[in-house]
Formats: structure tokens, C-alpha cells, sequence
């Protein structure tokens, strides 16, 4: 298969266009040639490839193309920016402009041929950037930087014009970052900070203003990739390098559009095996924010839900907003893996811990009840008549004296305890005052996570600007609702963390027997009739009933013999999507005047309706279970998933699917089918005995592998219903549509 056209991604990436053109036997993978191993079934990488960006964070040497220092022009601050932070990473400044003799005191080349040395960075100005980027390319320029817009995201002509550029770039060697980007990569960082450092991805530089502000919060950042129209280094590149950082504890993202799904999902991949958290706000939920994205970036945003389903299955963390963005990062960067999952709401007041209670509970949090034990030791300082169960309310008197910090070390001693959260509504002095210290006192002597929501509107007290943010060990946050959203995040990272097994482990690399099989069945751009279409499934392994295909009504009593009354009879055509609602099935059969009549009516319907078949099916009559629907669908972004969900009639009335992004492992199977709100079907209700749910992820996982192999060669598959039998009897395709690709 390596170099078949079976692949399923269009990637614009250069490792990628070079198997395809044959100019190497791999793509790079750590620096060297990829082996057969690995690349999956269709010849596609299996490990993120990491650029070395370190000469473009910190260069040797930087050339600024059109550089300017006369008052007035936009180019002069840019150069001036740039002037000072190359003197800021110990760059030497090249200025390049064809009239100036200087710019800023530093003598100008008059063109790029006539720099002194081989620059490790240069960055374009000037309004058409292509002929300066092959002069780059043809000087051997390592990086550079176009800021330049009306590229892809303006329409086709703006599309051509960054097809130049990449081609360009791609036969240098040199990377670029652009178009239609910015100055972020050039700010300067504060080095007066300690601990993990957040790095950031912006596909647009405003958008990560509130991420870069938290250094005015004590929180360091390391980096910043304005990636822009990413028409050759991307999101996926900036982040498995940052991944590979030692100082970098969390990487967060601004994304409106992927460059290329595969790239993505390997890089998100490289960070889950270095155990580094992705936190993402991903545009596109809407079609106006899909829409406005594409012609912000000229980038696809993908279906949502399929966003959606690769992101989880990376553990890459969704979040909406730019505060939960910032405030999500923060604590993921800095917090230390939970010792317990249980979480506590600390209050000095009972109104104030139920609401958040609440809140966790509904956020998915686990509240564990203290123990009996527990709740009498913490009525030692709190009024009996107060609830100390959880949340613990403590009356607010307490916190004024010495036993306010027993109270937090009681707490925080409990084995179930991880997470402590304490909301103060408002500035209460000189309770909450006190009530502040003793959390960060407890705080620095805790292995355990102390949130503190801080709700006062102002922000200007002094419990929270100098002791809650001078604290390196206590999470603050100023709304309770992204104190929940972190938690949760930082809970379930660490799950994640745990199992995590990468599904590029287990990809196939080599063809099955069943695809050489399914080879023979395919037929480019038809819809293949129910009968071939079971026999694709049966080829994967795919149980299908007992049945057969007949031509004449003699057959059909012969064949309904055979395969065991009562039966099914159905007309099977290519061009027969919808058999029910043209009365072209027949159900409950008996006898054998029955399917004699059932044959005769189901032609006469075929004829008046002008549906050609290929014959009748007499089928056997499967009915208890629970009715579910398996399918292949192909998204803009990522290529070939797969769908899973209540079948049947109800899979267009209560829309129930789960999407899985090939390839996935049994545990991502499982957890599609966790997510469905008609799981409890599957374990069995009203009586009824739970489904083989087994036999269920088989199926999902044979239809993955199916997916795999034959990408484009199947535009569409649909198994509704699939009937999943009683728990150990298996399931049943009992139909089936497929619609092969060009």
C-alpha cells in the first residue's frame, strides 16, 4: 500500500507531498527517514514530525527585509521592535533596504544577495513578498516571517498567491511563517518568573492578548507562534516542538482553522506522550464562526462534532472562552498531579457553598461525603449545627482566629480530598484577610490542588493582589464557573494521562486479507446494492444474517426454506437508498404462499418505480436486541470517521452518534459508546437483558479498520440497523448502504 492513492488526507505538508512524488523513501520522522513501520496501511507517518525552531526563537543572526526608520511609517516601529529584541536574544541586526544607507545607526544592505552572512532569520515587510522569499530561499535563509495579508483568506486569486509562496519555500528548505501574521513571536517575555512556562498558538494575534497579560499575574510564558495562514509551518509544527520543551508545563491554543488534520492529531499525540496539556479554544462551533474563521485564515474548520471527537481523543482540552483559555493553561501549567479526585467546597458561608456545590456537581466533579470521623473533628471548630459533610461550611467566624488553618489542614488531610475550593464572595476584612493567608500557608505545605475564587468586582485589595497572586502554589481565579472549568480540566488530564495509550501504536501498517477481498467488490462512484454491500461486511468480518439473493419466486420459497421462517424479503438494487419508504420491504414471513406473494409485489413496486434490481434477498428475521447504527463518513479536515449511535428510526429523530477519528484504540471505542445518551438501552432496561456490548466494539472497530484500508475507495457506509444481541450472542448487520468513491 505505501504510495497507493488509498490515503484518505490531502495534506499540504512537505513530508507528506514527498512520498506521494517519490522523492524520498519516507517522511522524516525525528530527524531521519521513516521505515515501513513507520507509516500506517496507507503510507501516511505515524510520528510527528519535530522541526528544529530553536534558530527561530532565538536566531543568530536576523535580516529585516524593508526595514525603515523614518518618522511616521508603519515599517519604523516594526523595526524598531525587532531591533530591540534581537539585541534581547543576542542577534546580530541586518537591515535591508535598496535606498537607505542606515536604518537606526546600523548600516543597510541594499538587497538581500548582499548580506553579509547567511541569516538564521529574515522577516519580510515589504507588500510582495514572493520575490524576496526566493531571493531568502536562494541566499539559504533559514526561517522567515511574512506579514503580509491577501493570501488564502481573501478567495482563489489570494489561494494561487500562497500556493507560490509554499512552492517557493518547499523547494528552499527554508521555513516560513505566514502569511498574514505578526509581531507576537517577538515580544518580550518577562525573565522575573519562576516555574512551568505556558507556551501559546494564536491563528490570530489579538486573540491571545489575555494569555500573554498573565505574566502581570505571576504566571510565565516561554513562547509565542502567531501562525497566521500557515502556508508552511503550522499549528501542528509549534506544537510538537513545544511539547519537546522542558521549561514549557502547558500549551495553549487560539485556533480557527487546521492546515492539515493528520498533522494535527500526530502532534497532539507527541504531546499526550510527553504527558504535556493542550488547552484550545477551536472557532467553528457555529457556521457564521466557521465561515468567519475561513476568511480570517483561509483554513478549514472541519465539522464541529468531529473537532470535537479528535480533540478528546488526544486529550486536547476544549474551552470556550479566552478567561477559561487563560485561566485553564495557568493551572494546568503549574499544579502538581492530584493525589485524590475528590473535591471539597470550603466556604465561610452556607449560601455561598451549596450554590458552588452545585455548580461542581452539575461540572461533573466529584463531591465525596467527609467521613463520620472527619465531620467530628471539624466540629471541633465549627458549630455542630453547621454542615461540615461537604461543603463545609464554618460560619465565618472561625477563620478569624487559630482555627481557621485547622480547619484547611483537617480538610486537605482527608485521604479522598485532591482539590480544596474556597470561594470569598467579597473583601471581608478582617476575616477574609486571615481567611486568605491561612489558604496560602496551607497551601505551601500541601502536595494537594487550593483554588481560591476570588469574587470581589475590584481586584485591588490586598489579599488578592499581593498574598493570592504572590502565591506559587494557589490556584485564584475570579469567576466560580472557570474555577470549575480548570478543575475539571486538571482532573481529567491527569486521567487521561494515565491510560494513555497512543492509537498510532496499534495502527495497521500492512493491508489485511480482508482488504484484498473488499477489492474486488468496489465499483468507483456507484452505490453498491444491499447484498454487495453485506458482502463488503462480511469480507471485514462483519456478521450479516443468514440470506440469499434470488431471481425468480421459486427461488425465494426454496431459499426461505433454507434460511429458516419467519423471514425478511427485500428488493436489492444500486439505486435503492431508502427500501421502506417505497414498500420495497416485507417482514414477518411464514409460509411459503407468503414470500411467493411478497416476491411478486416487491418486482411489481421495483417496475412501477423504475428501480432496476439485481434481484430479491430473502433474509432471516432478527429480533431482539438493541437496534444501532455503524458508519464511514469523510470529513474536509481529517479524512474517514467513524459514527456510532441508536439506529433505526432513531437515528434521524434523536441524532444520538458519537464520532471516532481513525485510528483509535477498543478504549476510545468504549468511550464513544459511554457518551451516548442511549447507553442505558445497551445495558439493558424495563427487564430487558444488556446488549453485547463486546460484540459492539468489534464491529466499530472492524468498520475502523475497514475505514483504514480502503479510505477514499468508500465515500459512504452506513449499517442501520445493526442489531446488537443479548450479551454473548453477538450482532447482526441486518442492512446495509455503501457508496463507493471515484
Amino acid at each position: 500500500m505505501l504510495g497507493s492513492t488509498h490515503g484518505t488526507l490531502t495534506t499540504d505538508s512537505r513530508r507528506t507531498r514527498a512520498i506521494a512524488c517519490g522523492e524520498r523513501s519516507g517522511p522524516i520522522v525525528h530527524g531521519h527517514p521513516a521505515r515501513l513501520g513507520d507509516l500506517d496501511v496507507s503510507g501516511r507517518p505515524l510520528h510527528a514530525d519535530v522541526p528544529d525552531l530553536d534558530r527561530f526563537f532565538r536566531p543568530r543572526s536576523v535580516a529585516v527585509i524593508g526595514a525603515s526608520d523614518a518618522e511616521g511609517r508603519p515599517h519604523t516601529g516594526i523595526t524598531r521592535q525587532l531591533a530591540d529584541w534581537a539585541e534581547l536574544v543576542g542577534a546580530r541586526l541586518y537591515p535591508v533596504h535598496p535606498s537607505r544607507p542606515s536604518v537606526f545607526g546600523t548600516p543597510c544592505s541594499p538587497s538581500v544577495a548582499d548580506l553579509p552572512e547567511q541569516v538564521d532569520l529574515a522577516v519580510v515587510l515589504v507588500g510582495d513578498p514572493l520575490p524576496v522569499v526566493e531571493e531568502l530561499a536562494e541566499a539559504k535563509a533559514r526561517f522567515a516571517v511574512v506579514f503580509a495579508s491577501g493570501f488564502a483568506e481573501t478567495g482563489p486569486e489570494g489561494e494561487a498567491a500562497q500556493r507560490r509562496l509554499s512552492a517557493a519555500v518547499e523547494r528552499s528548505g527554508m521555513r516560513l511563517l505566514g502569511p498574514n501574521t505578526n509581531l507576537n513571536a517577538f515580544q518580550r517575555f518577562r525573565d522575573d518568573l519562576q516555574g512551568p512556562a505556558i507556551a501559546l498558538i494564536t491563528q490570530s494575534g489579538h486573540q491571545g492578548r489575555p494569555v500573554f497579560a498573565l505574566q502581570e499575574l505571576g504566571i510565565r510564558l516561554s513562547h509565542w507562534a502567531p501562525t497566521g495562514n500557515e502556508a508552511d509551518l503550522e499549528t501542528a509544527d509549534f506544537l510538537s516542538y513545544f511539547a519537546e520543551q522542558p521549561e514549557v508545563g502547558a500549551i495553549a491554543c487560539y485556533l480557527e482553522g487546521l492546515k492539515d488534520g493528520r498533522s494535527f492529531l500526530l502532534a497532539a499525540d507527541r504531546a499526550a506522550r510527553r504527558g504535556v496539556p493542550v488547552v484550545a479554544v477551536k472557532v467553528g462551533r457555529t457556521e457564521t464562526g466557521a465561515r468567519t474563521a475561513a476568511s480570517h485564515t483561509g483554513k478549514l474548520t472541519g465539522a464541529d462534532a468531529v473537532v470535537d471527537a479528535a480533540l478528546r481523543q488526544y486529550g486536547v482540552i476544549r474551552v470556550d472562552g479566552l478567561d477559561e483559555l487563560q485561566d485553564t493553561a495557568a493551572l494546568l501549567a503549574r499544579a502538581r498531579p492530584p493525589r485524590a479526585d475528590g473535591v471539597v467546597v470550603y466556604s465561610i458561608s452556607g449560601g455561598t457553598g451549596a450554590h458552588v456545590a452545585d455548580l461542581a456537581t452539575e461540572a461533573g466533579l466529584r463531591l465525596p461525603v467527609l467521613s463520620e470521623a472527619r465531620q467530628a473533628e471539624l466540629h471541633q471548630w465549627i458549630p455542630e449545627y453547621l454542615s461540615v459533610a461537604n461543603p463545609v461550611d464554618n460560619g465565618g467566624h472561625p477563620v478569624g482566629d487559630r482555627r481557621g488553618r485547622k480547619i484547611i489542614d483537617a480538610i486537605l488531610d482527608d485521604p479522598e480530598v485532591g482539590v480544596l475550593v474556597c470561594p470569598i464572595t467579597g473583601p471581608f476584612p478582617p476575616l477574609s484577610d486571615r481567611l486568605v493567608r491561612d489558604l496560602v500557608d496551607a497551601a505551601e505545605q500541601t502536595d494537594k490542588l487550593v483554588c481560591v475564587v476570588w469574587g470581589s468586582p475590584v481586584g485591588t485589595e490586598p489579599a488578592y493582589r499581593e498574598v493570592l497572586l504572590g502565591s506559587s502554589r494557589v490556584a485564584t481565579f475570579r469567576t466560580v464557573g472557570n474555577c470549575l472549568t480548570a478543575v475539571r480540566a486538571y482532573l481529567g488530564h491527569h486521567r487521561f494521562r494515565t491510560g494513555y495509550r497512543s492509537p498510532f501504536d496499534d495502527a495497521p501498517r500492512t493491508p489485511s486479507p480482508s482488504y484484498r477481498k473488499a477489492q474486488a467488490l468496489m465499483r468507483p462512484g456507484e452505490q453498491l446494492s444491499e447484498h454487495a454491500a453485506k458482502q463488503l461486511l462480511r469480507a471485514y468480518g462483519i456478521r450479516v444474517p443468514r440470506e440469499q439473493l434470488v431471481t425468480s419466486a421459486a427461488a425465494a420459497v426454496r431459499a426461505a426454506g433454507q434460511v429458516g421462517y419467519p423471514v425478511v424479503m427485500k428488493a436489492s438494487g444500486a439505486r435503492i437508498a431508502h427500501k421502506t419508504d417505497l414498500g420495497l420491504v416485507k417482514i414477518g414471513l411464514t409460509s411459503a404462499s407468503q414470500v411467493r406473494d411478497a416476491y411478486r409485489e416487491l418486482t411489481d413496486i421495483a417496475r412501477y418505480e423504475d428501480v432496476p434490481l439485481d434481484g430479491v434477498l430473502v433474509c432471516q428475521m432478527v429480533e431482539q436486541g438493541v437496534e444501532m447504527v455503524v458508519g464511514i463518513t469523510h470529513d474536509d479536515l481529517f479524512g474517514p470517521t467513524v459514527t456510532v449511535g441508536l439506529g433505526g428510526v432513531l437515528v434521524e429523530v434523536l441524532r444520538d452518534t458519537a464520532v471516532g477519528v481513525p485510528p483509535f484504540g477498543e478504549e476510545q471505542a468504549r468511550d464513544m459508546l459511554a457518551g451516548l445518551r442511549g447507553r442505558p438501552l445497551l445495558d439493558g432496561v424495563r427487564g430487558r437483558p444488556p446488549a453485547d456490548l463486546d460484540a459492539l466494539v468489534e464491529v466499530v472497530l472492524r468498520v475502523q479498520r475497514m475505514a483504514l484500508e480502503l479510505g477514499d475507495q468508500v465515500a459512504e457506509l452506513d449499517i442501520n440497523p445493526l442489531m446488537v444481541l443479548p450479551q454473548g450472542q453477538g450482532a447482526v448487520a441486518l442492512d446495509a448502504l455503501a457508496v463507493c468513491g471515484r
